[in-house]
């Protein structure tokens, strides 16, 4: 029975008697519901209890939790990346959660060299740890950046003119190599979820000042916001959360329609019951708002911002198990970047202790097989020409596609495009009535990254802790 609860826990689901105490009649009104258990929505109900409150439950879609974060688990206690994974310099409220969980980190390995290939074509170039690109334009989008507030871009000076440009149209003004054209594209990726052609200017230029206006901190592994990764993997982080949240959590609790959110109390529908509630963090993307619905309606402009979220991202990334991280042997840091193919970037994701070897990557959906054997054995064949015969042969292969895999995901990242948070970026932050908006998109430092999930919910868990207190004055 211990090692059934353990192996459920490992992959993100609660043991049943955890589910079964999460599933127990509420009280008539809750002071707290929590919707999201990910970083966000299990950082917010942690809080909650450390300040004492102990009338509040979270209520998350899925069967598991973790959000945005998902563990491959690849057997004798070792975990494979599908979504979230890394953590740098200045992400200290994920430092600070890892510490306090007693969750562990270890370096991302980027030593040796990459490998490029475009067709046929094969090439290698010795790795500094980074997506490299003119120090000069680095120096000209960190000036740039200095102007535009990291959790309110839409309030730079500038910013009618640089949410009007793509990242891609500023980047065509300067003359790049082939090189840092592929450079910036496998950044951008990575970073915020698509290629520079479908990226705000002034979105990117809001993410690099969250990173201290460092285009290095933003992009970087050596140094940047690649450079450590989590032990266990980045869904550990949730589900220790959730073993201190137990009797808290109600999986599989899809919310269908949230009532009277202006004066409360909210009633918050499943379909398992209505659950009424003095306060309610929505812990979820924006697009994943859009989904409830709501009586009465949210002002216009916040439903409008919710209806045409960019959802258009849905990140795919696979892993290859190996007996053995082969490529390390012969100098490759097991980086592949591909110039026209189904590989985005491919990176040694191998655990620390190297007992065997992994390679994850970030796919072109649109260009490799849906069917996962299919693709994996056409990555197999990309992967041979970067390192030899040996990557022919994995011992385990995972594919998660997060556009595919529920509708409760639609995408793993919250691209910007340009245009859009001039027209609805003051209607990401506000709360309204009881509703207070929480997830890695609404932070003010680090959104998109597990950092800002972190941050949102240590602040959803203060507003709602400041909303309840004048109530509390009046039953005194």
């Amino acid at each position: 029975m211990a090692a059934a609860a353990s192996a459920a826990a490992a992959a993100g689901a609660m043991p049943a008697t955890v589910q079964a105490a999460a599933r127990t009649p509420a009280h008539d009104v809750l002071d707290v519901v929590i919707i999201g258990a990910g970083l966000a929505g299990l950082t917010a109900g942690r809080d909650l209890r450390r300040a004492g409150c102990e009338s509040f439950a979270v209520l998350e879609a899925r069967d598991r939790v973790g959000g945005r974060t998902l563990n491959h688990d690849l057997g004798n206690g070792y975990f494979s990346e599908a979504g979230g994974q890394w953590i740098g310099p200045g992400q200290t409220a994920i430092v600070d959660l890892c510490r306090e969980l007693g969750v562990g980190t270890f370096p991302t390995y980027w030593q040796g060299k990459t490998t490029m290939l475009a067709g046929s074509a094969r090439a290698t170039q010795e790795s500094d740890g980074g997506f490299g690109t003119d120090p000069a334009l680095r120096h000209e989008l960190e000036q740039m950046a200095r102007l535009v507030p990291c959790g309110a871009p839409w309030t730079s000076p500038r910013a009618a003119e640089w949410d009007a440009l793509s990242l891609a149209d500023w980047l065509a003004t300067k003359n790049l190599s082939p090189a840092d054209q592929m450079s910036w594209v496998i950044g951008a990726t990575l970073t915020a979820g698509a290629p520079p052609q479908k990226l705000s200017l002034l979105h990117y230029l809001g993410l690099i000042n969250s990173a201290g206006c460092s285009y290095e901190r933003l992009e970087a592994i050596k140094g940047g916001a690649q450079e450590t990764r989590i032990a266990g993997g980045a869904q550990a982080l949730s589900v220790k959360m959730a073993e201190d949240l137990k009797g808290k959590i109600r999986l599989s609790s899809p919310v269908q329609r949230i009532e009277n959110w202006q004066n409360g109390p909210a009633a918050i529908h499943t379909p398992h019951g209505v659950i009424r509630a003095r306060s309610v963090i929505v812990a979820l993307s924006p697009a994943l708002c859009h989904r409830i619905a709501f009586d009465p309606p949210l002002p216009e402009k916040r439903r409008e911002m919710q209806r045409r979220w960019p959802a258009f991202a849905p990140m795919r990334k696979t892993a290859h198990v190996y007996k053995k991280a082969f490529w390390r042997d012969k100098g490759y840091n097991g980086w592949i970047v591909q110039a026209k193919g189904p590989v985005i970037w491919a990176y040694d994701n191998s655990p620390e202790d190297v007992s065997f070897g992994v390679i994850n990557a970030f796919v072109n959906s649109g260009v490799l097989p849906s069917d996962p054997k299919a693709a994996e054995q056409e990555l197999s064949r990309i992967y041979t020409q970067a390192f030899g015969e040996e990557a022919l042969h994995p011992i385990a292969y995972h594919d998660h596609d997060w556009g595919k895999a529920d509708k409760w995901s639609l995408t793993c990242t919250s691209p910007i495009p340009p245009g859009f948070l001039t027209h609805y970026g003051d209607a990401l932050h506000p709360p309204v009535g009881r509703l207070i908006w929480s997830g890695t998109e609404t932070a003010d430092i680090w959104a998109t990254a597990m950092d800002g999930a972190v941050r949102s919910g240590h602040k959803a868990a203060l507003q709602a802790l400041q909303a309840l207190a004048p109530a509390a004055g009046r039953m005194k």
